[in-house]
């Protein structure tokens, strides 16, 4: 009969034999590198095609026309609205962001802090007003306007039989002149991917 001491052993041996077989493996991957683990909207999905657009956005007539108009002035742009009219959850923010990315990235446009972001700024100028030096002190009203706004949409379509699933994604943008109303340049993007043995959502 095996002893309490070899009891506990025995114990000790299956409980780290079991740990080790649930311990997480993680592998660090480039930022660069494509994986595709749900088929759904992913961090490439959104560089490539904010990248794709706003290189189409650039190569439009408008920003020509702009800068004939202003003396060679780059445009100021602010992000505004993308709506997610998809089927899953897609954090619209991150899109944003590589949008705004893209365009500073460009060297032609002047991108303009969002409307939270200007909240914080301007709390921060305030602030300065009262307590900072007067050589370094910041002023009020040298805000640069935009002069367009970019908004848009993402929406999706499924069609699935079986185990598989095609998913279409279609993403739409309009460059809006806040001035008129003006539409200067809209783009549209679409993705398909092809999902087997998916999971419904």
């Amino acid at each position: 009969m095996l002893s309490k001491k070899t009891w506990a052993v025995m114990l000790a041996a299956v409980a780290v034999l079991m740990m080790s077989g649930c311990a997480t493996d993680v592998k660090r991957m480039g930022i660069e590198e494509v994986k595709d683990l749900s088929g759904n909207w992913n961090d490439t999905d959104s560089r490539l095609v904010s990248d794709e657009m706003i290189k189409d956005s650039l190569s439009g007539a408008w920003i020509d026309r702009h800068e004939q108009k202003n003396n060679n002035k780059a445009p100021a742009v602010i992000v505004g609205n993308i709506r997610n009219l998809s089927h899953e959850h897609i954090n619209t923010r991150t899109f944003i962001a590589d949008l705004e990315r893209a365009y500073v990235n460009s060297g032609r446009i002047d991108v303009v802090a969002s409307k939270a972001e200007r909240d914080g700024i301007r709390e921060e100028r305030a602030d300065m007003d009262l307590n900072a030096s007067e050589e370094s002190r910041k002023e009020m009203g040298k805000e640069t306007g935009a002069d367009y706004m970019l908004i848009g949409s993402i929406n999706s379509i499924i069609d699935a039989s079986g185990g598989e699933q095609i998913r279409f994604y279609q993403v739409d943008l309009t460059l809006v002149s806040i001035l008129d109303n003006r539409k200067v340049w809209t783009g549209q993007k679409k993705l398909k991917k092809d999902v087997k043995e998916a999971k419904f959502r």
